[in-house]
């Protein structure tokens, strides 16, 4: 958890803004470590993308930031809507949508499959099929996805998706492209599926209890910082593909 300082607003409207969405005087941001696309370090001193866009949030709001750190999108989550954090980043879904409110996406990365080199599963639609098991995330927005929109496989759901589908001995394990390519690579017995099952469009979000100006602020502050290359600069300074900007 760390915690930074940010100089007072100016404008009226943006102090009321600021009381709104951190009433505690600190704006507390809940950063997903177990995204390495999003975040990197340690909880004492986390880096990347939505470390950035929180600071530059609190900054134009004249807030402290405070960092709140976890190792998975559910636990992030879990601090929104149990009142612990003011700000999430995580994947716009459906089931997530019912609490929080949020952005249009900054970043869209790719969810993929990875399966045994010898498997005889070729493309993604082939994993959907009865007695295929998919090794995901627990509370991913993968992990989301599937359960909602598959017809046939079974979810099994770990602490880490490829894991659990080293573990189990699963047929296909399930996750974002950037950390299961490197998987893969470091696993020669592992392959991945060509193609995308989901695109995971990655969102800024606070409570829907939020005053409108409050979310109608966050939402344009978002566009401002992808037309001006805030979003491009904060990915390629954390080694991420700035080509991840969402349009």
């Amino acid at each position: 958890m760390t915690t930074k300082r940010h100089d007072a607003p100016d404008a009226p409207g943006l102090a009321a803004i600021a009381a709104d969405l951190a009433p505690t005087g600190v704006l507390r941001a809940s950063i997903n470590l177990g995204n390495p696309v999003l975040a990197q370090g340690t909880p004492e001193a986390p880096a990347g993308i939505t470390v950035d866009l929180a600071h530059e949030i609190g900054r134009r709001l004249g807030l402290p930031v405070e960092t709140l750190c976890f190792d998975a999108a559910r636990k992030s989550f879990e601090a929104m809507a149990d009142g612990r954090a003011d700000l999430c980043f995580l994947a716009v879904d459906p089931a997530r949508e019912k609490e929080v409110a949020f952005t249009a996406p900054y970043v869209v990365i790719e969810g993929v499959y990875a399966v045994p080199r010898d498997s005889a599963l070729a493309t993604v639609e082939d994993v959907d099929a009865p007695g295929v098991r998919i090794g995901v995330k627990q509370g991913s927005a993968y992990d989301l996805h599937l359960t909602r929109t598959l017809a046939h496989a079974t979810v099994v759901r770990g602490a880490e998706g490829v894991d659990t589908f080293r573990t189990l001995d699963l047929e296909a394990g399930a996750g974002i492209r950037q950390p299961m390519a490197a998987y893969v690579a470091a696993h020669p017995g592992v392959r991945l599926i060509d193609g995308r099952f989901m695109e995971i469009r990655q969102a800024v979000g606070t409570t829907k209890d939020r005053a409108p100006e409050t979310v109608a602020h966050l939402r344009s502050l978002v566009e401002e910082l992808k037309r001006n290359g805030f979003v491009a600069d904060a990915l390629r300074r954390s080694g991420q593909d700035p080509a991840l900007l969402a349009p």
